[in-house]
Parts: structure tokens; C-alpha cells; sequence
């Protein structure tokens, strides 16, 4: 059953939240856990809402979620939910937890008051919400800054090393937001996030990072339409240049282009230049993307040599265009080639040079 279905019971018609607070799915994706969880710990443990609305509906304020996210935090650390829960509940009457039960993790602050998220793609007959984001933390110290209340989610996903809620998590943000929106305002954010607990905490996160990345990659994957026939002239070649592994964010960039019907033709990490140079003749395409992720991978001359290959019939010659991509060529600017920004510009361009 998808996240939408188990919600389902805790909205109104057409979706919209009914009254004040957060529904059991909203209280969800904000911790990276399933509905199911949150009910679990509310009828095993009692830490559910402190007000219930009429029926079966549950409504959570700031103070009800954030007794959940210091239980997020602490069960993160390996303690039993029930260990967990009975601190959780002491640390909320202001008795101190018996002796020998660890806290590792520090009470965060409250979590937002209910409506307060960035607003995202919503139905045109959804109510407004206003659009002031609030300030998240992760429950193991990721800062996340003023993002999308899913990147919440989502760290403490990745930092469980829950497969599932990830993948659900992930695929929700794709579809709600649309996959350039999601990349650029959730998923990347929170893979900032990541890396910098891991450049500051002596490698500790590592394998956050690698889980996390593998999962986005599934997610593109599972998400992407089938690749676009082949057009004459239009195909996009995209290839990091030799040297250069990181190949998410090309990835986005695939899944992007192939949403919007674009044939693409994906070469992964560290292509050798032979072998660049071979499929830029075999494929004849409209636009080349070389990936760089660092400036010592960056090159110049390869940008330089692959934006002057022609093929065709003598007199209607054609040349590719090539789009320098990745902080790599930050300070390496080729004359004459383009360098989108981001995403939504790289997307914008490849459709532009494609059409014509």
C-alpha cells in the first residue's frame, strides 16, 4: 500500500488536512518513518497526540512531534523502542531517566507548528499554507538549514539505513514536487547535509553517504520513462570526463531529459576519451554534457577537441554542442561553450539546442 492510501484515513475530501495540526502521514514524512510506525509507538508506547480531534483521526502539534523526533533520535542510536519511549515520556513530565539508559542525542527543538512548511506543487483547490520555511535539523546533528520540511524526513531515513521508508520517502518528493524541483530542493540539500556531517565527524558518515546515494539512484531509475527513440540530430550524450566517478548528478540530469521525451545516451563515470571520442561519432548527437565534479578532472583541451568533431555529408557538416557541467569547470570556462548553472538550466538549454 502506497504512502497516499495509509494517509488516506487522516484526510477530508480532496486530499486536504481536516482542522488544525498534522495528519499521521504529514507527522510521517517529516520523520522518514512509516504511518504504521507512528501509530505502533502511539498505541504500544503512548506517545500520541495529546488532543484528539472526533473519530479516528489524529491531529499532532509542535509538542506531539517533537516527542517523536527525540524518539526518532534516540532509537537512531540503537536503543530499544521501549528504552526509548519511556525516556522520551520521563524527559517530558521532568523526571530524570533511570540509570544506565543512554541519551545520546540532545532534545531538539520543537518541530514547526502545524502548516508551517514550504509549500510545494499542491492542488488548486488545496488550501494555502503560508510559505515562511521552518529551520530543521536531523535527529543525529545534521544541520539542514531553511529547506523543504521532506529533507527533514529523508536525513533520518538515510541516517537509520531504512531502505524502505527511504525509497517511499524519495519517490513521494519525485512526485509531488516533479524531479527538477525535488532534486534542487530536497534530495540535493539533504546529500549537502550528508557530506558535511561526514567531511566534520571524521568519516563517520560514509556509509549514510553511499546509502543514500544508491537509493536516489534507484529512485531515478524506477522513475524514468523508457528511453526516447533515437531522432536524427537529437540524441544528448552525457559522459563524466575521464577520472571523474560521481555520476548522480548526471543521472538527474538523464532522468530529467528522458521525462520530457528527449533520446539520451548515458555513459556513466569515467569515460576514457577513445571511447568518448568513438560514441560522439557512432551517435552524430545535437548536445554533449561533460560531467567534472573536480577542477584536477576538469580538462580544457577535452571540452575543446570534442566541441570541433564533425561528421556528415561535406558541404552540411555538422558539430556537437558541448555544455561544460559540475563545479569542476568553475574557473575552467571554455571559450564558446556553455555552462549551465544547474539543473533547470542545463534541462532548459539541452531542450533549446535539441529543437533546433
Amino acid at each position: 500500500m502506497g504512502v497516499h492510501e495509509r494517509d488516506s484515513e487522516d484526510r477530508g475530501r480532496g486530499g486536504a488536512p481536516l482542522g488544525g495540526g498534522l495528519t499521521t502521514g504529514e507527522v510521517a514524512r517529516r520523520l522518514g518513518v512509516a504511518p504504521t510506525t507512528v501509530r505502533t509507538w502511539d498505541r504500544r508506547y503512548g506517545l500520541g497526540p495529546d488532543a484528539h480531534t472526533g473519530g479516528r483521526h489524529r491531529r499532532w502539534t509542535a509538542t506531539d512531534v517533537a516527542r517523536l523526533e527525540r524518539m526518532c533520535a534516540l532509537t537512531a542510536t540503537g536503543i530499544p523502542p521501549a528504552e526509548a519511549a519511556r525516556t522520551v515520556l520521563g524527559e517530558a513530565t521532568q523526571e530524570p531517566a533511570p540509570a544506565g539508559w543512554a541519551s545520546p542525542a540532545p532534545p531538539e527543538a520543537a518541530a514547526e507548528e502545524a502548516g508551517e512548511a514550504t509549500p510545494g506543487r499542491r492542488d488548486a483547490d488545496a488550501p494555502p499554507r503560508p510559505s515562511a520555511p521552518a529551520r530543521s535539523r536531523a535527529g543525529s546533528g545534521l544541520r539542514l538549514g531553511d529547506v523543504r520540511h521532506e529533507c527533514k524526513g529523508i536525513a533520518r531515513a538515510a541516517l537509520r539505513l531504512d531502505a524502505a521508508a527511504l525509497d517511499e520517502l524519495l519517490e513521494t518528493a519525485i512526485v509531488e514536487h516533479g524531479l527538477v524541483a525535488a532534486w534542487t530542493e530536497v534530495i540535493m540539500p539533504t546529500l549537502q547535509a550528508v557530506g558535511r556531517k561526514w567531511e566534520s565527524s571524521g568519516e563517520k558518515y560514509v556509509e549514510v553517504e553511499h546509502f543514500l546515494s544508491w537509493h536516489v539512484s534507484g529512485a531515478l531509475r524506477r522513475g524514468a520513462p523508457p528511453s526516447a527513440a533515437d531522432r536524427p540530430g537529437a540524441t544528448v550524450v552525457l559522459a563524466c570526463v575521464p577520472g571523474e566517478n560521481h555520476t548522480l548528478p548526471l543521472e538527474v540530469l538523464a532522468a530529467a531529459l528522458a521525462e520530457r521525451g528527449l533520446p539520451v545516451r548515458m555513459f556513466g563515470g569515467a569515460l576514457p576519451v577513445e571511447s568518448l571520442v568513438t560514441a560522439v561519432r557512432r551517435t552524430g548527437p545535437a548536445a554533449v554534457g561533460l560531467w567534472a565534479q573536480s577542477r584536477t578532472t576538469a580538462s580544457r583541451p577535452l571540452a575543446q577537441h570534442v566541441a570541433a568533431m564533425e561528421w556528415g555529408v561535406r558541404g552540411a557538416r555538422r558539430r556537437p554542442v558541448v555544455l561544460t557541467i559540475g563545479p569542476g569547470w568553475t574557473g575552467r570556462t571554455v571559450t564558446g561553450l556553455p555552462r549551465p548553472t544547474g539543473l533547470a538550466e542545463a534541462v532548459a538549454l539541452l531542450e533549446s539546442v535539441v529543437s533546433r
